[in-house]
């Protein structure tokens, strides 16, 4: 019996060889908690409007390249229209072989998301990592958030 009464022979101690796992059940029962109250907050369900934006405008640099997807999914670099097969070399061209040139990428409002991420992938495959995304500043009044005011607000 784990408990049972026994004769003590003097003042020895005797050596318990239990282990006490009730500060490890605490522990691991605070951690469950903690767990069970971040997950839910970890996920996100929200519908958003990505094309408008109140953020401040970074100041433009002097001579921006803006490489543009319209809303039938053609691209164009600065005002000429390119194939996506040949968007390597327009960049090539107006960046002079830059590959560390910011492009600025605009994208009409009714482009899909994942029509955006391939072209996105494409300026990555070419070797361009800087992109900025372009939006339309909205006025900073409240209730007035989808009327846009201008274009020129830049995501680094």
């Amino acid at each position: 019996m784990a408990g049972g009464i026994r004769e003590r022979l003097g003042d020895d101690v005797e050596e318990v060889h239990e282990i006490n796992v009730t500060p490890f059940i605490d522990v691991m029962l605070v951690l469950l908690i903690i767990f069970m109250v971040a997950a839910p907050l970890a996920t996100v369900d929200v519908n958003v409007d990505l094309p408008a934006s109140t953020a401040k405008p970074v100041e433009r640099p002097d001579k921006p390249l803006y490489l543009t997807v319209k809303d039938d999914l053609s691209l164009s670099v600065g005002n000429d229209t390119v194939a996506r097969e040949g968007l390597q070399g327009a960049l090539d061209t107006f960046t002079e072989n830059n590959r560390d040139a910011r492009i600025f990428l605009r994208a009409d409002k009714s482009v899909d998301y994942g029509d955006l991420m391939e072209v996105m992938n494409l300026l990555r495959a070419a070797g361009y990592l800087k992109v900025a995304l372009v939006g339309l500043e909205t006025a900073d009044m409240p209730g007035a958030a989808s009327e846009p005011v201008g274009e020129g607000s830049i995501a680094p």
